[in-house]
């Protein structure tokens, strides 16, 4: 929502937005552009508007949501004004359950390096970048697709509002439990997207991924980049792409991790179609510093180290985990796991969560609906903080995981060090 009131600033109109609470990073961003921030969502704080755009945190009851609808005020949901602001545009779209932010601003950032002035909107906040979103004067936009709904009245995936001409999917998961049944429902709202894209469109995938492949196998109407699937391979132990048997080594690019691995390769092939050589593309990402609050290293005070990082899911732990201890073979971690994701908190993931952290020495979880039920959960942030406080001296590594306010664990954690 951020970035799309970024996007409509620059289009001329005027914006203002409100919301439950505003954090960091984005709070600051939002202020850095200008827009003129409301916090709650009492009725007599609904400013006077043209047009209303409805996220979809948003429900039935909200007072905000009620005086709209009660007044006939025109509303919109975030995804479908963005996708009138993207009519006639080459869009990329950039898809699936994990590694869609780092992806995005890889390859805008490949983009942007080379000179082409594109547009574009990513849900997170990158060092290479100013401003998570920009009109751009090119053709060419880059998004962030994800499959969660659109509005409390518009239960589409966001992504299929976006029309892209070109669709990465990274992967395929289950995952946003309160509005998917199953991981078939998920496949479903993928083969919609798949439909919608044009002839001369192009899909970049993992072969390697069973989800994608079958929703891959549904049927496709444009052109196919699968990778490990025809003339394009990739080795992560050797960090080598393959395309028709020309070899790349990517074993310089600075991101760690099989994940960032693989998002690497899928912006590559990516700009590679807007004929950016894979060269070309691998001399651009050197320079890319990554995202924030993924696998961000905030500081080291007395020898240990504390990361942050958005994981929410078992894979992406577990991808997040790996790393870190491919990076400190020999260092004691300590991760830290808040349950804040409607499909976490719910214990839904609960048996493929406690296997993702197995080569961490220990972790704690924050689950304050207490659905997990083991020794080193925790239903307050205080009782967690409480008992890192009497371990913390045995770690060299902090590694803190959630896709709410991670600050809420990092100040206290710093001043538990220093003291």
């Amino acid at each position: 929502m951020a970035g799309l009131a970024q996007i409509l600033k620059e289009s001329g109109h005027d914006v203002s937005g409100a919301d439950a609470q505003f954090y960091s990073p984005m709070s600051d961003y939002i202020k850095k552009i200008g827009i003129k921030t409301i916090e709650g969502y009492e009725k007599k704080s609904l400013p006077e508007a043209d047009l209303y755009v409805i996220g979809n945190a948003l429900s039935r009851g909200n007072e905000c949501v009620e005086e709209i609808l009660d007044q006939n005020l025109p509303y919109v949901s975030g995804p479908e004004m963005l996708g009138k602001q993207l009519k006639g545009r080459n869009v990329f779209a950039i898809s699936g359950t994990h590694g869609k932010t780092t992806t995005s601003y890889m390859l805008a950032h490949i983009f942007l390096d080379q000179g082409i002035e594109i547009g574009y909107l990513v849900g997170g906040i990158s060092e290479n970048f100013e401003n998570s979103a920009c009109l751009g004067k090119d053709s060419i936009f880059v998004i962030e697709a994800d499959e969660y709904d659109s509005a409390f009245f518009d239960k589409r995936s966001k992504f299929i509002h976006y029309s892209p001409s070109n669709l990465i999917i990274n992967n395929i998961e289950f995952d946003h439990a309160d509005i998917f049944d199953d991981i078939e429902d998920i496949k479903k709202q993928f083969h919609h997207l798949i439909k919608i894209i044009k002839p001369s469109g192009n899909i970049i995938y993992l072969n390697d991924d069973l989800n994608t492949t079958e929703v891959i196998d549904r049927g496709v109407w444009c052109n196919k980049i699968g990778i490990n699937s025809g003339n394009t391979k990739i080795n992560f132990k050797s960090k080598e792409l393959i395309i028709d048997n020309e070899t790349f080594s990517l074993a310089d690019l600075p991101l760690i991790g099989e994940h960032n691995f693989n998002n690497y390769v899928c912006s590559i092939l990516a700009a590679k179609l807007e004929n950016i050589s894979v060269t070309e593309s691998i001399n651009s990402l050197k320079k890319f510093k990554g995202v924030k609050r993924r696998m961000d290293f905030i500081t080291e005070i007395r020898g240990v180290r504390i990361y942050d990082d958005f994981a929410h899911h078992p894979t992406a732990i577990k991808l997040s985990c790996d790393a870190i201890r491919n990076k400190y073979p020999g260092k004691k971690i300590l991760g830290l796991v808040e349950l804040a994701s409607n499909t976490m908190s719910s214990g839904f993931h609960k048996e493929n969560l406690i296997n993702s952290m197995d080569l961490l020495d220990e972790f704690l979880l924050l689950d304050v609906n207490k659905n997990y039920k083991i020794n080193n959960s925790f239903d307050s942030e205080k009782n967690l903080i409480k008992n890192i406080k009497e371990i913390i001296s045995e770690y060299d590594i902090i590694l803190i995981m959630t896709n709410k306010d991670s600050q809420k664990f990092i100040n206290p954690i710093i001043k538990i060090i220093e003291k």
